[in-house]
């Protein structure tokens, strides 16, 4: 009954004891002496066999034919086995229930648990695992007391690591398998610290941790046959493309680029399986990396050497991808070429990146054995790839890390400012002096409007695009520069130094492969930025062709070498260009001034004309900034603490708060409201009717630029919605455009026809505060005459004949002038009674 009742784990344990106790009863009962005997006799005939080898000089032929015969002829004596030497009594077949519980003792016994209690013995602690004894972190990490105890380190790291009292990594899978690095470093520091060091051994041991987390958590998991990767971010160390050396060659590094070309998805071989091309017999499986490449040498069944042949159907595959990353155009130094690494993707991280997009890479960095490198250099050179390990677009990262919670309150604050706008434009590179109409302009493209896409079937583009045309010296191409620094993801080209396969995509042959693929272009890899294009004259007109679909339907198609494919190009297109003949001249229209055909005119929302006039006032204030700006810029100049502009512009938004300024208000979609249709339509007609004349034609685009102005202007003072403001914004930027494609004689006379729209979105707060002030006086007049002892320190207007008066100055809404600081400083608005009282404590003085 005792044994009926025993556990199967007592029954394996009194198996091994049945097993091993005659062995040591029959060595017990021999003589020490007969051992010793024994022992110095085979000795003496191991010399004597040694000597005489020795003396014979050709020795035995080993490989002749009649020793192999006589070697395995029969021999009833030696082929039998003696059955006083065999005892079978103690073996007992096990069950399958027995022979489970045994390999489950065993696994547990590997994994460092006690057999019968199933609790945790042998693991090392975090001190523990600190002291290394081992040659290498490598090899200290292999020994298996200190694999388990990383492995269960991590475990517990996973199921008990807390933030704001929240469990960070909670029991959703994709809360496991993406990690970050600096929780690692802060709650598990040697963990950490052995990662950077020896990633690809760690990350299979947080893989194996992760996976046990999970099944814990969800116990059908082990059913699906799923792995866990653990994905790491956020990792602290940030290295250049151009910055990989020897020193980072199998460590976790952290690069970033925009990928250039992206490989279709091979299989690769993870689990293989061969199959013995003699016997048949089944040979593995064996695990096979991206490092080694696995060689047999015999088979285990019948010890001959081959061949072997792989069993497909029993092989496991994974999927591999690969891409290049060139390092971003902002980090590019001077007068040198963007370098590039190839980055290999496996498993859930395929196609998760297409050319164009920028992205940060955390891998592994490691290096191959590449025979044409061998051959064409003469000595060994290993080619070096990346495997990456997690990636994360560049656009995700402006819209989450970047911008700081005191960031966001800094940006709200800004935008309640009533000047929000004025302050933006004369932000825009404030070492340039003047063009106003350009940094307005700028500014807005920066912004941009919203896309809209019409129940998935046809595009409208959001995104702004601007040509500047101009004398030279005019500051173009530092317009240009100060964009590609600004914009937080930018392409910077020239006319003569841009082909058009350089701007739309290439296609070229994979030397690995040999198959075709695609290569990104400039306006490819601007995609959701800016693309920058100096010397746009200089183009071709084939070269110029190309780009047409790019900048209306913002995409760009390709079919060659069998490649039918549409690749995204979202960006928006700011050109600068040269007059034919050298400067502009304003006797003839824009369209004859330009080297530029019709069809690429209509697809720019915004044209500058800029004119480098003699105006003797204007260039003595010109000249005067320039010398200051020179002597501010000396390398030795040191401004005072917290001055990061001259004196005068004391009230501009910094560069990096301006940048991140921009990135807010992307965020926002303004929908298009209060909108006075019948004026639109009014002044579409208009200016269809006036364009007759001459200058650039006039289509249905420049209402589309209208309305995208509009947004990007509501996005600057971050609305959610637009204003009558907003459009009287747009229709003057467009009007001004108009304008200055004109002969000089016919701008005067559009001006007058269209000067009640101008006058709109001029600064007009001045005006209105001379039109109170002078309305303030004649009433004092009227109540002197009256009576002259009246006070008159209160004095009541009522805002209708404020309205009134402003009509007779073609100013149609005072509404954002009652809500002006220069209003708020000098009188009160009573808005129920709708009354205007000076204020006491400030008197105006027109």
């Amino acid at each position: 009954m005792a044994n009926s009742e025993s556990s199967p784990s007592s029954q394996v344990r009194a198996q091994v004891a049945r097993d091993s106790s005659p062995q040591r009863d029959s060595l017990s009962q021999l003589n020490p002496s007969i051992l010793l005997s024994d022992i110095e006799e085979e000795e003496n005939l191991i010399e004597d066999d040694i000597v005489e080898v020795a003396d014979s000089e050709e020795g035995e032929n080993l490989f002749d034919p009649e020793i192999f015969e006589r070697d395995y002829q029969e021999d009833p004596r030696l082929d039998e086995y003696d059955p006083d030497f065999l005892n079978d009594e103690s073996q007992v077949s096990l069950s399958p229930t027995i022979r489970r519980e045994a390999e489950l003792y065993m696994q547990r016994m590997e994994r460092g648990m006690d057999p019968d209690t199933d609790q945790s013995i042998g693991y090392m602690n975090l001190e523990e695992i600190s002291e290394i004894k081992a040659l290498s972190v490598i090899e200290w990490i292999r020994i298996p007391v200190v694999r388990r105890g990383i492995y269960h380190q991590f475990g517990n790291f996973l199921k008990t690591y807390v933030e704001d009292g929240k469990l960070i990594y909670g029991p959703r899978i994709e809360e496991l398998t993406r990690v970050h690095f600096s929780h690692l470093k802060q709650n598990k520091s040697i963990l950490a610290l052995f990662l950077e060091e020896a990633p690809e051994e760690m990350l299979k041991i947080f893989d194996e941790a992760a996976y046990n987390v999970c099944v814990q958590n969800h116990s059908g998991y082990k059913h699906l046959g799923k792995e866990i990767r653990v994905r790491i971010t956020d990792f602290h160390s940030f290295c250049n493309i151009r910055d990989l050396r020897q020193t980072n060659l199998n460590r976790l590094v952290r690069v970033s680029g925009v990928i250039t070309r992206r490989t279709g998805v091979f299989p690769q071989l993870k689990y293989v399986k061969y199959n013995c091309g003699k016997c048949g017999g089944l040979l593995g499986p064996y695990t096979q990396d991206i490092q080694t490449e696995i060689k047999l040498n015999y088979c285990l069944h019948c010890q001959s050497k081959g061949p072997f042949i792989l069993n497909t159907e029993q092989t496991l595959y994974s999927d591999y991808q690969k891409i290049t990353l060139q390092e971003s155009p902002g980090t590019v130094p001077a007068g040198r070429l963007p370098r590039h690494r190839e980055v290999v993707l496996l498993g859930d991280l395929i196609d998760s990146a297409k050319p164009g997009e920028e992205i940060e890479v955390t891998g592994i960095y490691r290096n191959n054995f590449d025979v044409s490198l061998n051959i064409k250099n003469g000595f060994p050179v290993f080619a070096t790839i990346i495997e990456a390990n997690s990636i994360v677009k560049k656009e995700d990262l402006f819209e989450s890390n970047q911008l700081t919670e005191n960031d966001r309150i800094q940006i709200q604050n800004l935008a309640k400012d009533n000047k929000i706008g004025e302050k933006i434009f004369k932000s825009i590179a404030p070492s340039i002096y003047g063009h106003d109409d350009i940094k307005r302009a700028i500014s807005l493209s920066l912004f941009g409007g919203v896309p809209k896409n019409i129940q998935n079937k046809h595009r409208l583009r959001g995104d702004i695009n601007i040509l500047m045309l101009g004398d030279p010296g005019t500051a173009k191409s530092q317009f240009l520069k100060y964009i590609e620094k600004t914009a937080h993801r930018a392409i910077f080209t020239t006319g003569q130094g841009a082909s058009a396969v350089g701007l739309t995509a290439s296609v070229r042959k994979d030397q690995i492969t040999k198959e075709w693929t695609l290569e990104a272009g400039a306006l490819v890899l601007a995609d959701k930025g800016v693309c920058l294009i100096d010397e746009f004259d200089k183009m071709t007109d084939s070269d110029r062709t190309s780009i047409h679909e790019a900048m209306e339907q913002q995409t760009i198609s390709i079919s060659k070498a069998g490649i039918n494919a549409t690749l995204n190009a979202r960006c928006a297109v700011i050109a600068a260009a040269n007059p034919i003949r050298g400067r502009y001249n304003t006797s003839i229209p824009f369209s004859q001034n330009v080297d530029l055909t019709e069809p690429i005119l209509s697809r720019f929302d915004i044209l500058c004309v800029v004119k480098d006039t003699v105006d003797p006032s204007a260039d003595e204030i010109l000249a005067s900034f320039v010398v200051d700006s020179h002597m501010r810029s000396h390398p030795e100049e040191v401004l005072p603490e917290g001055d990061s502009f001259p004196p005068q512009n004391q009230n501009l938004i910094s560069q990096e708060l301006l940048r991140k300024y921009i990135i807010y208000a992307k965020q926002i979609t303004p929908q298009l409201t209060n909108l006075d249709e019948a004026m639109v339509s009014e002044l579409y007609s208009n200016l269809r009717k006036e364009a007759q004349s001459g200058g650039i034609p006039i289509t249905v685009r420049y209402l589309e630029s209208m309305l995208r102005l509009a947004e990007a202007h509501a996005r600057m003072h971050l609305r959610d919605y637009t204003d009558t403001n907003d459009l009287d914004v747009a229709i003057d930027i467009v009007l001004q455009s108009f304008f200055s494609s004109q002969k000089y004689s016919m701008a005067n006379k559009l001006k007058k026809v269209f000067a009640q729209y101008i006058n709109k979105t001029k600064d007009q707060h001045e005006l209105l505060l001379h039109v109170l002030n002078t309305l303030i006086r004649e009433k004092v007049r009227v109540q002197r005459a009256s009576n002259p002892n009246i006070n008159n320190e209160n004095v009541i207007i009522n805002v209708f004949d404020l309205r009134k008066q402003a009509k007779y100055h073609n100013i149609h809404s005072i509404d954002q002038f009652l809500k002006s600081d220069e209003f708020e400083k000098y009188f009160i608005w009573d808005k129920a009674q709708d009354i205007i009282a000076s204020n006491r404590n400030n008197i105006y003085d027109s």
